[in-house]
């Protein structure tokens, strides 16, 4: 048993060796502009606090964490700014159709694209993975994009419609969900603050817990 086993070793140790010296990596595809929607399209970099936000559209905590930042965002107005990177939970079955919707929304209308956010917090209930069980992908897409006119407009909803057959957007969704994980990001709501991870990221913050986390960082600029 002595021998067969050192034989084995032989044969194996080689082999084992090889297999940890080989790195297989996958280059994620590169964007043409960095993803994330920036809020009201104000300037990212500069003087401001940059708060980078991972929400799913049909996340409960993600749905809590929004006014309380928002909150922050009229306080400081310019010298704070928000990008919102949307992230499909891949156990909401409906997530990334709401996360390509959103990027659809986009490109229609950039001014659309959080007032669409703020329509499925707000009826992200009926969204869930009980409601729609029964129901075919086709027919909450159909539901969603009625939903989305009333953010992006009346006479949007067979264009809206047409991204979903777009591949562009289904990339641009498949790239969203990839940037967080290279972030290292790993559910909802999760906060990156000047680039930096934030430690209470997974549940909600609130006003004053942003105002405690943003006052001093402002105040090292003066």
């Amino acid at each position: 048993m002595e021998i067969k086993a050192t034989a084995s070793a032989v044969v194996l140790l080689p082999l084992l060796a090889w297999c940890c010296n080989v790195h297989v990596e996958a280059q994620v595809p590169i964007p043409a502009k960095i993803d994330g929607f920036v809020y009201r399209g104000a300037p990212v970099w500069g003087h401001s606090v940059v708060v980078e936000a991972f929400f799913d559209p049909l996340c409960p905590d993600s749905r809590d964490s929004w006014p309380p930042l928002k909150q922050a965002l009229h306080h400081y107005s310019d010298r704070l700014s928000v990008v919102v990177h949307p992230f499909a939970l891949p156990y909401h079955s409906n997530a990334f159709i709401a996360c390509r919707a959103l990027h659809i929304a986009n490109k229609l209308n950039a001014s659309s694209t959080y007032p669409l956010l703020e329509l499925f917090f707000k009826f992200q209930e009926k969204y869930y993975n009980q409601p729609t069980y029964n129901l075919s992908r086709a027919s909450i897409i159909k539901d969603m994009a009625r939903l989305a006119v009333a953010a992006i407009g009346k006479n949007s909803l067979s264009t809206f419609l047409s991204g979903f057959n777009d591949t562009r957007t289904d990339s641009a969704t498949r790239i969203s969900f990839k940037y967080g994980c290279s972030r290292g990001v790993t559910g909802t709501p999760f906060f990156f603050v000047n680039g930096m991870p934030l430690s209470q990221s997974g549940s909600e913050l609130d006003y004053k817990e942003w105002r405690s986390i943003i006052d001093p960082l402002l105040e090292k600029q003066i």
